[in-house]
């Protein structure tokens, strides 16, 4: 029975030790810090170029927007951000990227007859710092109370009581 406990002691170890291991070796993106990106987007019939734009949580975002060919607007979904821009006029757009997700971007000015597909994306990436450290939070946790769990099973297993003869 004792060898029983120690494999499964040495399974559950060993099983921790490879999530640590896992949690250890999670890519963490080389721009780990919060930055401040400058992107450029040119709005023309009918696109936005670049379509796609992603940037980490908590980046603060500076986009300049310009349109080449008529007014067009810029709408950003669930940041409640929008702008108008002419020909020849930049504007400068500034939010910090603070929900990861993917958002929808689309123009808010009827520029022509394909207008409604005009849109693009913003994907804005998780901060894997945050949960590299819960993992080993969890990973902490879990060895804790296995090693609890283990003095709590050993003092409450019956214990064999030498048999006493009748004198």
């Amino acid at each position: 029975m004792r060898g029983w406990r120690w494999k499964r002691e040495a399974r559950l170890a060993g099983w921790l030790g490879v999530l640590a291991l896992f949690i250890l070796l999670l890519p963490v993106p080389a721009h780990g810090t919060l930055r401040t990106l400058h992107l450029d987007l040119d709005a023309r019939q009918f696109e936005f170029t670049p379509p796609r734009f992603e940037v980490a949580q908590g980046d603060e975002v500076v986009i300049r927007l310009s349109a080449s060919d008529v007014v067009h607007g810029f709408y950003l979904d669930d940041y409640g951000i929008e702008r108008r821009v002419v020909p020849g006029v930049v504007e400068e757009i500034r939010f910090t990227a603070d929900r990861a997700g993917k958002f929808r971007f689309r123009c808010s000015v009827s520029c022509g007859p394909m207008h409604p597909f005009m849109i693009g994306e913003l994907v804005v990436t998780p901060n894997l710092p945050f949960f590299k450290a819960a993992g080993f939070v969890v990973l902490a946790l879990g060895l804790l109370l296995a090693h609890r769990w283990r003095h709590l099973s050993a003092a409450l297993s019956p214990q064999a009581e030498p048999v006493q003869g009748d004198r």
